[in-house]
Formats: structure tokens, C-alpha cells, sequence
């Protein structure tokens, strides 16, 4: 069995952080989301096939032609036309029943082995209080063999046929293809697998339905990566291979990679990962959940807290990171602050594509594209978004968003 993984979309509602690189790229808990998904397949499929379309070379540098001692191939998606597109152009590499996975979201290992163990035709479930905003999967009883059926699936209905929410994993048997091919374009201008299971369905083949209650998160916002690494470093166990000096205190669970340093005077409270080449201190405070990336410098009197700095980002002194995203080769002037939390203590909104969006978070800071600096002194709201390459001048409040990658 093999894993077909989507990894072709660019992310436009997680700009700026994707102007140079695939959404499944960006790091969640110290690796990048599609390597996770991946990752959830071991022991359970002896293959890959991957998606690839947006910066697709990215994605080709980082995998290889092999990931865990396992083949992978690659087809290229050249327009993003929809996920039964998507899945469609694996065709030519797959013979046999397979998995088809999306390649940004965040799930419990568990759920591929299930999807892969029910031998037909199966769609992953959960269920959600408000199904009204989801793909939703209405049941039909229960066959023989113990698996509940689908007998409809319907997106995001005013009448929802039952709480269960379409996860987007499947277990698909070769002849989807066929309807695949027979699918048309839907109303959002995407050939959607949805209708081609629908097509499945109306001619009586059965489909079974996996529901999960456990971890499951679909990561297509900026804060979602924040909410993605929380969840992965619940599970966290530290361990010490890079540099400690003597003189800094390590609480909790920490993970200090080798070729990473820990210098005297940093104090660092897990969850926290500190990755290759990283250096920290000294007088630094790192506080979880974050992820200090490879490459990355944190000095003396900064204070990172619940953040990740992607590899190659700086804050090298008196600077205040808090519940942040920052991109590759950022950098903090000195006494550059952001702010967190609104005085009204409201939630924390964002702009996405052109709309205010309330993001569910009390404490938000910034999100960073690729090579963002700011002058010293800079102070930054809560929700500002930097686009690549953005810059800010010194002493300057920093209101609303800058940049062209927003």
C-alpha cells in the first residue's frame, strides 16, 4: 500500500509565511507539517507518492527520492484545480489500494493504520459541534464486518445530514480513478473528490466511515501553526545532545539538538525545542511552547515566549518575541517588543486574504515572512503581519500589516 500525499497548494491564507515556500513546508514542532504526515504512515504503507506543485523543488531537497528507507515518487500538479485533480495525477504510481492523505494538517499516527486496515473504500471522521463549516458525512447503517457506511456527503450543509466532519484522509481502492475522471467541475472552480465519492456512492458501492476522537488539526492559518506545535510538544520528552553551559537552568521537557548551544545565564522552561546550530544566551529566557530553529540566535536579555523562529531568524539582544511566528533569516533590531494582548482583552484578530479574522487566541503576537528586519526600538501590535522582506524604521510603532506577501 502506498501513501498519495497532496502537497501542492501554496497556502494563500497562510501569507507571508508561504511566499517562498509550500504550505506542508512550514515547520510544526521542529519539522515541517508534510514530514509529519509522513511520518504517521510508518510501518503501514511501503511507498509514497507526493503531490507536488507550488515550489515544488523545495519540497523535492528536502524528501528525497526516499524518506524512512521508503520509495517516493513525485507528480507535478501543474494548476491546483481541486483535490480529486490532485489525486488524480497519481494514477500512473498506483496499482493497489492506497491512502490519500493531505499534506498540512496535523493528525494522531494512529487513524492512517486504521484507514488502512478496513480493506475498502473509507473516509476519516470527526465529530465537531458545528458541522455547518465542514464537508459532512451522513451515515447509512452498519455493514458485517462491524464498519459503519456513508450514504452521502455534503459540504458545509444548512441541514447537516450528521455531526461528522470529512477529516479529508481516504483509503481508496484503484477504481476511484474512474470516477475521478468522470468528475466535473464544482461551483468553487475545483474538480472536488467529494464528488467523485458521491458518484461512488449513488452506484451502490460501499463506503466505510473511521471516526477519530483524538488529535486532528487542519493548519491553514498562521496562528494554526501555533496551535499545531502546542499540541505536538504536549508529548515532548527532553533530551541534551547539544551544548549546556554550566550555568543555565533547563526546566522541564527540553530538547537541545546536537551542534545546538545553551550558554550560562539562559533560562529555558519547556516545552521547548532548540534546534541545530541554534544559540542561545547568554541571560536569554525561552519559554514553551516554542521552537528555537536551526540556526537561529537568541541573546542576552531577550525573552522568547510560545513562539517558533524559523531557521536562520535573530533576536540578538533586549527583545520581547511572544506567541509568534517568524520566518527564515528574520531579524530583531535591539529593543525591538510585541505586543500580545489586546488592552480590551479581547480575542486577537487577523487579516486573512483581505478579511478580519478572529483567530481564537487571547494572546497573539506577529507573524514574520521570510527576511524581515526591524529597526531598534520597534514596537509591534498584536496581529501584525511583516511581509518578506519588510522593514521597519527605528523607534517606529508598527500598527497594521506591511509588505507585498500579506
Amino acid at each position: 500500500m502506498k501513501a498519495v500525499v497532496v502537497a501542492a497548494g501554496e497556502g494563500t491564507r497562510m501569507r507571508p509565511l508561504t511566499a517562498n515556500r509550500p504550505k506542508p513546508m512550514l515547520p510544526v514542532a521542529g519539522k515541517p507539517m508534510l514530514e509529519h504526515v509522513m511520518d504517521a504512515c510508518e510501518g503501514v504503507v511501503d511507498g509514497y507518492v507526493l503531490v507536488v506543485g507550488y515550489h515544488a523543488d523545495a519540497i523535492r531537497e528536502h524528501v528525497g527520492d526516499e524518506f524512512r528507507g521508503l520509495p517516493v515518487d513525485y507528480v507535478e500538479q501543474d494548476e491546483q484545480l481541486g483535490t480529486a485533480h490532485a489525486i488524480g495525477t497519481a494514477e500512473p504510481h498506483v496499482d493497489e489500494r492506497f491512502l490519500a492523505l493531505n499534506g498540512d494538517v496535523v493528525f494522531d499516527p494512529g487513524l492512517v493504520r486504521r484507514l488502512a486496515e478496513t480493506g475498502t473504500t473509507t473516509i476519516a471522521t470527526m465529530r465537531v459541534d458545528d458541522p455547518t463549516s465542514y464537508g459532512v458525512v451522513g451515515l447509512d447503517g452498519t455493514g458485517e464486518d462491524g464498519l459503519r457506511r456513508a450514504d452521502s456527503i455534503v459540504e458545509k450543509p444548512d441541514d447537516p445530514p450528521s455531526n461528522l466532519a470529512n477529516l479529508g484522509l481516504y483509503a481508496f481502492d484503484p477504481a476511484i480513478f474512474d470516477y475521478i475522471e468522470r468528475t466535473g467541475m464544482s461551483q468553487r472552480g475545483e474538480y472536488e473528490i467529494t464528488e467523485s465519492l458521491e458518484m461512488l456512492l449513488d452506484d451502490d458501492h460501499q463506503v466505510a466511515v473511521v471516526e477519530h476522537d483524538d488529535r486532528w488539526l487542519d493548519v491553514g492559518r498562521p496562528w494554526e501553526l501555533l496551535d499545531a506545535t502546542e499540541a505536538k510538544l504536549d508529548d515532548l520528552e527532553g533530551r541534551i545532545d547539544g551544548e549546556v553551559e554550566e550555568r543555565a537552568t533547563l526546566k522541564g521537557p527540553v530538547v537541545v539538538e546536537e551542534g545546538a548551544r545553551v550558554r550560562d545565564g539562559a533560562y529555558v522552561e519547556g516545552p521547548v525545542i532548540i534546534q541545530s546550530g541554534a544559540d542561545v544566551g547568554p541571560n536569554a529566557y525561552v519559554r514553551g511552547a516554542s521552537v528555537i530553529g536551526p540556526d537561529v540566535r537568541v541573546g542576552n536579555a531577550v525573552e522568547v515566549k510560545n513562539s517558533i523562529l524559523m531557521a536562520g531568524a535573530s533576536a540578538g539582544h533586549l527583545s520581547y518575541v511572544g506567541d509568534s511566528v517568524v520566518g527564515r533569516d528574520a531579524n530583531f533590531g535591539a529593543g525591538t517588543t510585541v505586543a500580545n494582548l489586546r488592552h480590551d482583552d479581547d480575542n486577537v484578530k487577523m487579516t486573512v486574504k483581505g478579511e478580519r479574522v478572529d483567530t481564537g487566541r487571547r494572546k497573539l503576537g506577529v507573524v514574520f515572512g521570510d527576511g524581515v528586519k526591524t529597526g531598534i526600538n520597534t514596537s509591534l501590535n498584536p496581529g501584525t503581519k511583516l511581509g518578506a522582506g519588510a522593514m521597519t524604521r527605528p523607534g517606529e510603532s508598527v500598527m497594521e500589516d506591511r509588505g507585498d506577501s500579506i
